[in-house]
This record gives C-alpha cells, sequence and structure tokens, in this order.
C-alpha cells in the first residue's frame, strides 16, 4: 500500500474531534433531547467514527511498515485503546452501568468470531471457492481465548466468595493478573517464538513503501486520534443511554453499539483482506481484537472499578454461555483443517443472527 499521500479525512476527522472537544469546553456544549441535542449527536457520530476510521487508518499505515504479524497487532492494540476508554468512561459515569464490560466483552466475542469470520469466510469462499490458513496459529488463537472467556464471562457464576456473578477483589486481581500474563505470553509467541504460524509465505512481504516523514507524520495523528475518541467517550455515553431509552432498547444494547464502534474498522480491513485471499491476515485482525479485548478490557475496568468503588458484573446468563460454548465448539471445527469454504461461513453467520435474536427478543 502506497502511503506517502495521507487521505484528507485521515487528518481532518481527528482536527475536527479537537476542535469539536475544546469547543463543547468552552461553551458547556452537552447532548439534550431537544433539536439542539440531536444536531449535536448527529455531529458528535459523525466526527467520533470518522475519528476511529481515522486511528485505524493511520495504525495501518505505521502496520504495513512493520509487516506480519506486527502490523495486525498494533492495529488491534490502538482498536483495543478507543474500546477500553470508552467503557470506561460509560460504565463509570454518573449512571452506573456494573454488566457494560460483560455486555460488550461476550459481544466483541460473538460479533468477531461468529459475524465478522463468518463474512471473512463467505467473502473468501465466493470469490476463490477454498481458502487457506495456518492451524498452528488458530490453535494458539481459540486456547487462549477459550480459556480466558471461560475465567471471565462463566466462572463468576459459580464463585461462592461475592453474591451474584461477580468476583471478590482477591479473585477479580488474581484473573485480572492471569489475563495480563496469558496475554503476554501469546504475544511472545506471536512475535518471536513462533511467529511463523501467524504469517503466509506472501504475507512476509507486504510492506508498504511510505516514507520516514508519512510514518512520523501517521504516528502522531494516530496518537491525537486515540487521544481525541477517548475525549468524546463522555459524550458519546449520553447519547448512547439516551438512544437506548428512546427505542426501549435491552441493556445489553450498549454493549453491542461500543462494540460496533470500536470493530468497524478492523472489521472493514479483514474482510477487504479476505477478499484479497489473505485469510490468515483476516484471521489475525478478527480472532486478535477478541483475544485483546477479554485481555486488556478486563484487568483496565477492574482496576478502575475498584479504585471507584464501582460493583464489576462478569458472569453471563445461561442463555448466553450456551452461546459461547457453541460458537467455540463451531470455531474449533472451522479453524481446524487449515481449509475454510463457504459452508463455514455460513454456520458462523447464523449463530450470529440467533445472538442477535436472543439479545433483542429474550
Amino acid at each position: 500500500m502506497s502511503a506517502n499521500h495521507l487521505p484528507r479525512s485521515s487528518w481532518m476527522f481527528p482536527a475536527l474531534a479537537v476542535g469539536f472537544v475544546a469547543a463543547s469546553a468552552a461553551f458547556g456544549l452537552s447532548f439534550t433531547p431537544s433539536l439542539a441535542g440531536m444536531a449535536f449527536a448527529a455531529v458528535l457520530l459523525i466526527i467520533l467514527f470518522g475519528t476511529v476510521f481515522a486511528a485505524v487508518h493511520h495504525a495501518e499505515v505505521i502496520a504495513h511498515k512493520m509487516g506480519e504479524p506486527y502490523g495486525t497487532l498494533l492495529l488491534t492494540l490502538s482498536v483495543i485503546i478507543i474500546e477500553v476508554a470508552v467503557i470506561a468512561t460509560i460504565m463509570l459515569g454518573d449512571k452506573a452501568v456494573p454488566t457494560l464490560a460483560r455486555d460488550t466483552v461476550f459481544a466483541v466475542v460473538m460479533i468477531v468470531c461468529n459475524g465478522l469470520v463468518g463474512l471473512c469466510i463467505l467473502a473468501g469462499g465466493l470469490r476463490y471457492t477454498e481458502q487457506v490458513f495456518q492451524v498452528s496459529g488458530s490453535k494458539v488463537y481459540l486456547s487462549v481465548l477459550i480459556v480466558l472467556s471461560t475465567i471471565t464471562l462463566i466462572l463468576p457464576n459459580y464463585t461462592l466468595s461475592a453474591q451474584g456473578p461477580l468476583y471478590s477483589g482477591l479473585q477479580l486481581a488474581f484473573v485480572s493478573v492471569v489475563t495480563l500474563i496469558l496475554y503476554g505470553l501469546f504475544l511472545y509467541t506471536q512475535t518471536v517464538l513462533h511467529r511463523d504460524y501467524f504469517i503466509n509465505s506472501d504475507d512476509d512481504g507486504d510492506v508498504s513503501h511510505a516514507s520516514s516523514r508519512t510514518i512520523r507524520i501517521s504516528a502522531v495523528l494516530l496518537a491525537v486520534s486515540l487521544v481525541a475518541v477517548v475525549l468524546l467517550a463522555k459524550s458519546f455515553s449520553v447519547v448512547v443511554d439516551a438512544g437506548a431509552a428512546a427505542i426501549g432498547a435491552p441493556p445489553a444494547f450498549s454493549g453491542i453499539v461500543v462494540a460496533l464502534l470500536v470493530l468497524l474498522p478492523e472489521s472493514v480491513a479483514a474482510i477487504s483482506a479476505a477478499r484479497h485471499n489473505q485469510l490468515q491476515k483476516s484471521i489475525n485482525l478478527s480472532l486478535g481484537s477478541a483475544l485483546a479485548t477479554i485481555s486488556l478490557t478486563v484487568p483496565a475496568v477492574a482496576l478502575a472499578a475498584y479504585l471507584l468503588g464501582k460493583p464489576l458484573v462478569l458472569g453471563l446468563a445461561p442463555g448466553e454461555m450456551v452461546l459461547l460454548v457453541m460458537t467455540f465448539a463451531i470455531s474449533m471445527l472451522t479453524f481446524g483443517t487449515g481449509v475454510t469454504n463457504i459452508l463455514f461461513g455460513m454456520v458462523h453467520l447464523l449463530v450470529f443472527a440467533v445472538f442477535l435474536l436472543t439479545v433483542f427478543v429474550p
């Protein structure tokens, strides 16, 4: 990818975001249920989504220079920073939402492992009939993802130290440390020990010819974009709450919105890679984002909840646990052979449709 000429939107939206934040602080602008409030919300959402896409674009410019798998890792971590900021802002705001982290993490796993994986496999299968990938890398992703999902989303329902689907302070601290250790070991495996598990022979040469000046500009604009999204998160949380109340959405709606916000740009990149017969890159992006979400979101939100004395509900409802277990069972079959086709893609998409149905029609 040539990145010597940065698109106008890649610097325009970060600049607009900084200006919007400054104007809101200077003039006390905020969302209200009125015509002016609707205009405020519309401008906020346009700038926020544009800035998220800009952040991902600059991460991709740097990622192409770094090559695989470092590139997709940088892209994933950039997206997770945005997600953690939005979750923490909403969950720990004036209106406490102790289940938001759980709902968002679960939504990310379902969107990624069913919706995104299904679309990537279907898009690639329709164009190339079959696509190949590294089974060894997929096994590493799934083994860590299954363990982290179980100890953060299922095990809290069966502990006795705290009332409800909660961990005690000691248990939450231990689980947070374990998730960070596992993710650290995964990164070491991905980038040093078994780097070849996560690349195909044609991926290693997929580097850009971006100039050093372009890389420096993208690095600065990436930092500005991430900070701007964090600053916009509070206003976004108010809009999400108002929108959920207006349509009578279930409690899990906010988690899905946050997940879609942060996953949308990365999903576009993953589907594009699958359509260009780079399914390995799609898998790195999709499964990597789900893994990073659990590994980094849970410890970050747990620390914030502890410092502010807020409860943190993690355990899923029985129906959601069934969907989670079914998702991982299907994923093990899908990624167990090294070859995919459209049937695997349709199965994952149908499971994702069931997830959406159970959210809006419990």
